[in-house]
């Protein structure tokens, strides 16, 4: 089993969206990247911890590699605002890879170099790729947000669209 770390806005979307992922075998939300010790969600949204909102899964390499790992990420986010997704602004939902070993950190490189080269997206890429250093599990309410409050008006208009977005696209990489 490998891990990594990913920042694409509101955990809450990234994670209902990996959950579906074929060869995931474990995603949780929480938080990477900033400099103070067990932070709570109420402290990472003043924006003054510099940690992103993040999920941390496990995945088998033998059913899924980091590649598509990536290519799940990068279609399934705007990685070209910084700072932002959709209408959540802060450096809390900053688009960021936190590699766990050097062959993450090259293929998330190399990634975002052929992104940039094909010209996919309109502006240039700001994801940041950092190594990782500690996650901080995020506290119980926010774990399978979107499974255990569907009808939340967040989810609805903000979840529930990028599901069904990611669920068309990767339609034969669904569990």
């Amino acid at each position: 089993m490998q891990k990594i770390t990913l920042g694409a806005g509101c955990f809450w979307c990234v994670e209902a969206i990996y959950k579906e992922l074929k060869g995931v075998e474990k995603v949780e939300p929480g938080y990477s990247g900033g400099k103070i010790a067990n932070p709570t969600y109420r402290e990472v949204c003043s924006g003054l911890t510099g940690h992103a909102e993040v999920i941390q899964l496990e995945y088998d390499e033998s059913v899924i590699d980091f590649k598509e790992i990536l290519e799940v990420f990068f279609k399934t986010h705007d990685p070209t605002t910084l700072n932002r997704q959709g209408a959540d602004v802060g450096t809390q939902y900053r688009s960021a890879i936190f590699y766990h070993n050097e062959n993450q950190k090259e293929v998330a490189e190399k990634v975002i170099s052929e992104l940039e080269n094909s010209s996919v997206f309109d502006n240039p890429v700001v994801t940041e790729v950092t190594e990782f250093t500690v996650f901080y599990p995020a506290e119980e309410y926010h774990k399978n947000y979107y499974k255990n409050n569907p009808e939340e008006g967040y989810c609805q208009m903000v979840v529930r669209p990028k599901v069904e977005k990611f669920k068309k696209v990767f339609g034969e990489k669904l569990k």
